[in-house]
């Protein structure tokens, strides 16, 4: 018993000790079970920032396919389900490369959107989800902008660049739904 508490005192340390040699701290949120956002580095940051974001895009877009009545809305959601799923893949990727930590879950933002579009149905939930879709994606082409003038990582500042195309399509596309809804022109 006392050989076993030993090893797992030993590997506890040499946790601490690799996670401090990545740059990894944690704090008391860690302690309470919150996730751990790092403090600084651009790389480290918008990692971890673009991971959370990318997850809320698929969460969210899975429920508006089940939860809208709009088809138009239906159709943006499952796009973003489809592009998103993708993105996470390709940053979790290169993020495993370069030893930065991706989100494992959203937000705090995201999950009081989330209860929120679950307490709405009909076209209330297709506005509120689409109107989040635009501020989103508004905050998140900034944020993928700044990150390729300022990242460290090239791996991960081109994949940011490769991306934008995408990003700036889902925030128009959201912009023109939101749009339609207002004018009660879209099917």
């Amino acid at each position: 018993m006392k050989r076993a508490r030993q090893g797992a005192l030993l590997l506890i340390a040499s946790l601490g000790l690799a996670l401090a040699a990545n740059g990894i701290s944690y704090t008391q949120e860690a302690v309470k079970g919150r996730e751990v956002r790092p403090k600084d580095g651009t790389d480290d940051l918008f990692v971890f920032q673009a991971s959370a974001g990318g997850l809320a895009e698929v969460k969210l877009g899975t429920l508006a396919v089940r939860n809208a009545s709009d088809p138009g809305v239906k159709r943006f959601a499952d796009r973003m389900v489809t592009d998103h799923s993708k993105a996470n893949t390709e940053l979790a990727n290169l993020a495993n490369k370069a030893k930065l930590k991706v989100a494992s879950r959203m937000d705090d933002e995201h999950e009081k959107a989330l209860n929120n579009l679950l307490k709405l149905s009909g076209t209330a939930f297709d506005r509120e989800y689409v109107a989040g879709q635009v501020k989103d994606h508004e905050a998140t082409v900034a944020l993928f902008e700044q990150h390729v003038k300022g990242g460290k990582n090239q791996d991960i500042k081109n994949w940011a660049d490769k991306t934008l195309p995408t990003l700036r399509d889902h925030l128009k596309m959201a912009r023109d739904l939101r749009g339609k809804l207002k004018e009660g022109k879209n099917k």
